[in-house]
């Protein structure tokens, strides 16, 4: 599949699977900077959705890619990536597509469907989070209390008590090995807290770009105003949504799936007895219905 020029001297890598004139379904992946893996196939029923991935700016198959430490960062944000995934549907030819994804994939969701409401025909998340100002303080600094070995090894690395931030510094760092440190105790921090993660056991260049982009978009509140997809959730009314949450989600707690649900006009919360990552065959039976 032909990539994708969104502007600012980036390419987007996007791919199509299952039928081609099935239901359009975008999925998008979470981190941010995770870049978006074959296994989301495993949740479709490809001979009913045409199913379109692609790798956020900076990540996956995407380029200029920001484990390069010259790739410089300033035109990749929520809304440079709200943009990409409007032209990627203009640029398909696609009215209107159903949207999935979880954890930040979920916040990216949220702000490309309260910007183009009619572009969207249904929502499944999975591990919701709106990346509040408070979301990121719990993920690096709160849920230290119940891992507070961990937490002191993980915050010792920065000075101060902006953990995120330090980080962020840290991820440019013209010296390798200081980046290297930092992308190590920050992996392991994520698979500590985000039962059933493996970030750490990620290829080199790819956990390099994630970290890099995780901590730019999170040292920026990514670029949200507090609470504004709360706020707006209204905007979603009439798009069918269903919110799949673990009751054991430390890294999210459930509480901002139920304050998203409550706001989200129509919308369906389905919990499980999951953490962070859900499983397929409760997602799948959610696309399943659309």
């Amino acid at each position: 599949m032909p990539d994708l020029d969104v502007g600012d001297g980036n390419i987007i890598h996007w791919e199509q699977h299952g039928n081609p004139q099935g239901k359009p379904a975008l999925v998008v992946h979470g981190g941010p900077g995770s870049g978006a893996g074959e296994f989301w196939l495993r949740r479709f029923d490809l001979d009913r959705y045409r199913v379109i991935l692609f790798d956020q700016r900076g990540c996956g198959r995407s380029r200029p890619h920001a484990a390069d430490p010259a790739t410089g960062m300033r035109h990749n944000t929520t809304w440079h990536l709200v943009a990409d995934m409007e032209k990627l549907r203009e640029h398909l030819r696609i009215p209107a597509w159903l949207l999935h994804g979880g954890s930040w994939g979920s916040t990216l969701i949220l702000a490309y469907a309260q910007q183009h409401p009619s572009r969207v025909t249904e929502i499944v998340l999975a591990a919701v989070t709106m990346t509040r100002r408070a979301d990121i303080d719990w993920l690096y600094r709160g849920v230290g209390r119940f891992f507070p070995a961990e937490w002191d090894r993980f915050r010792s690395l920065v000075d101060g008590d902006d953990v995120v931030g330090g980080y962020a510094r840290l991820m440019e760092s013209p010296d390798p090995a200081v980046r290297d440190k930092a992308e190590l105790e920050w992996c392991t921090w994520e698979d500590t807290v985000m039962s059933g993660t493996h970030y750490r056991d990620r290829p080199p260049r790819a956990r390099t770009g994630f970290v890099r982009i995780c901590t730019h978009y999170f040292s920026h509140a990514a670029w949200l105003e507090e609470g504004v997809l709360l706020r707006h959730a209204h905007r979603l009314a009439g798009i069918p949504g269903v919110l799949i949450h673990g009751r054991l989600d430390l890294g999210s707690p459930l509480q901002a799936a139920w304050e998203l649900h409550q706001a989200w006009p129509g919308s369906e919360l389905i919990v499980t007895d999951a953490g962070h990552v859900i499983a397929e065959d409760v997602v799948r039976a959610a696309l399943d219905r659309f």
